[in-house]
């Protein structure tokens, strides 16, 4: 690790880290808290998939629907209208709109190869905006001036590294650069999680072989045709088997890669020296490696 002690960490006058969990548990939030403090750097992942690698794609899906009314098709045609997303930070719905569910078209579903195309898009999406973690490490200080910085990445991080392997290139160049944090849910939270995504599904991006099982078993034990699958009836049922799926990985990237931040923890901090007081506690707590 690029801190080896809590005091290296709390001494240090350029703290770099990556922090990766399950979507709700709260690494958009406090990267948001460190950016404010005015000395961070803020680095979503997310926002660089959806502005850098796949802005296009969403803009044409957007085009593609317009271009079925006349009136717009007209102004489209005439360059007349301009059609884009509006990204932000907090506003990430048009790169979860894109990638879709499958199912069903008259449900907003989409052709289960239509979908795996659009996973793959996005695969190759997260892994280069991960891949593009020390270049902005960099911009963030010779550009910005920024001391720290924070890289708040998606839940689906774990899907496209092998965490088992000393030599995967993405959690290489990861730690070369920043300490690599898992904040950690516990019962409660994974229970608590189920519930929100019951009220609310959202596209996640899952490894292809996972998402193959997945759906092949969905329709075996549903006897459903694949443009019969109610698309929100499908990812609810696969987003428990995603949790325990993406689990052990993230498990295997803290012990192997990084440390560990209980949820229960990461909730109560509220300002940058309680961050730097957990992390600290953290590699304290982190196994000794060879």
């Amino acid at each position: 690790m690029i801190y080896p002690t809590a005091a290296d960490w709390c001494h240090a006058e350029k703290r770099r880290v990556v922090l990766f969990a399950m979507s709700g548990l709260g690494k958009t939030h406090v990267s948001t808290m460190l950016r404010e403090t005015g000395d961070w750097f803020h680095y979503s992942i997310d926002y660089r998939i959806g502005t850098r690698y796949m802005g296009e794609y969403i803009a044409d899906e957007a085009k593609r629907h317009a271009m079925q009314v006349p009136y717009l098709r007209d102004l489209l045609m005439s360059d007349s209208i301009y059609i884009g997303s509006n990204l932000t930070f907090d506003n990430l719905a048009p790169v979860s709109a894109y990638l879709g569910k499958p199912g069903a078209p008259e449900r907003g579903g989409l052709p289960i190869v239509e979908y795996r195309r659009r996973q793959e898009q996005f695969r190759r999406a997260e892994m280069q905006a991960l891949l593009d973690t020390g270049d902005f490490i960099d911009r963030a200080e010779t550009l910005y001036g920024y001391p720290h910085f924070v890289c708040d990445t998606g839940g689906s991080i774990c899907e496209w590294v092998d965490p088992h392997d000393p030599d995967d290139p993405i959690l290489t160049a990861l730690t070369e650069r920043a300490l690599m944090v898992w904040i950690e849910s516990g019962t409660d939270h994974m229970a608590e999680l189920e519930r929100r995504f019951d009220r609310a599904p959202k596209p996640m991006a899952y490894q292809p072989a996972f998402l193959e099982t997945a759906w092949e078993r969905y329709l075996a034990e549903t006897g459903l045709r694949a443009d019969a699958v109610d698309p929100d009836s499908f990812i609810r049922w696969t987003y428990a088997r995603a949790l325990a799926h993406r689990q052990p990985l993230y498990r295997a990237m803290a012990e192997n890669w990084g440390v560990t931040v209980q949820a229960d923890a990461m909730a109560q901090v509220g300002a940058e020296a309680d961050f730097i007081d957990v992390i600290a506690e953290a590699i304290d707590s982190a196994p000794q490696r060879r």
